[in-house]
């Protein structure tokens, strides 16, 4: 990839769109039950009147989307184009788009990941990535390079929401630190320095109660699952993230998508989480 101009870094855009629409990020999650809960088909047209309806009611209010690829991918090449369409139409409105992919792979495997969606010439550029950095924070360095140059970002895998994350996220090192603990270190490296925010951030649950043994200043984005139907609330993310709540990105999916169709109730529905979010995380 040749830059032909500066980029402004993932980082700085995600502020600006927090501060500018409230740090709400909506999920776009095509699941066979939400697809028929709207009256639509579990096939290629269902999933393209949904994820169409999603941008078209949100994308000038919300600050992220996040597609999650999967739903995309199990209808083959087809739901793949309709991703694209996706991407390309949210950030063609204004919002930024996180791709929750989770992808993680060494050396030239992993480059081609990130090439697949942190590229701007590929038709799946999106302004971030989910990744797994389970075969070792290193083998994460050509997404790492690649966001950088691209004016990218990524979301590290650090604390999940799900109960079995536990198992490797909290396993304790040699030297004392929890794997997660370890995850989180190594993005505050990647930002340090970064204003007014950097572009590397962690995955951490909403929904994992007192977090304060670990550092969450990382000096990048917290994007934080489990808002609405997972059972974390707006009022409790100050308790989970403590002084790092400033730089949280809830994410809310079904919650927002269960008023759908209906394009007013969802945009009411988001405006109301992000209402409350905002509320939440005044500092």
């Amino acid at each position: 990839m040749t830059s032909q101009t500066p980029v402004t870094p993932f980082g700085a855009r995600l502020r600006a769109a927090m501060d500018a629409r409230g740090p709400l990020c909506v999920g776009i999650d095509p699941h066979a039950a939400l697809l028929d809960s709207w009256g639509l088909a579990d096939d290629i047209a269902g999933l393209e009147r949904f994820s169409r309806t999603v941008v078209e009611a949100l994308a000038d209010s919300v600050a992220v989307f996040k597609p999650q690829a999967a739903f995309f991918e199990r209808f083959g090449s087809r739901g793949v184009a309709v991703l694209e369409r996706t991407v390309a139409d949210a950030r063609a409105a204004g919002s930024l788009v996180v791709m929750d992919a989770k992808r993680g792979d060494i050396g030239s495997t992993m480059a081609a990941y990130a090439s697949a969606f942190l590229d701007p010439t590929s038709p799946l550029f999106s302004d971030a990535l989910t990744v797994s950095p389970y075969l070792g924070y290193g083998s994460l360095k050509p997404a790492v390079d690649l966001a950088r140059e691209s004016g990218a970002g990524l979301f590290v895998l650090a604390l999940t929401s799900n109960p079995e994350g536990a198992e490797v996220q909290r396993a304790v090192r040699e030297d004392g630190r929890s794997i997660g603990a370890t995850m989180l270190a190594h993005l505050a490296a990647e930002n340090a320095g970064a204003e007014p925010m950097g572009s590397f951030g962690a995955v951490v649950g909403a929904t994992l109660g007192d977090l304060s043994s670990f550092d969450l200043d990382i000096n990048g984005p917290l994007l934080a699952p489990g808002i609405g139907a997972q059972g974390a609330t707006a009022a409790d993310l100050p308790a989970v993230f403590g002084a790092a709540v400033g730089n949280v990105v809830p994410n809310v999916s079904r919650g927002v998508l269960k008023h759908g169709p209906d394009t007013a109730a969802l945009r009411a529905s988001a405006k109301a989480f992000a209402d409350e979010i905002r509320e939440a995380v005044a500092l």
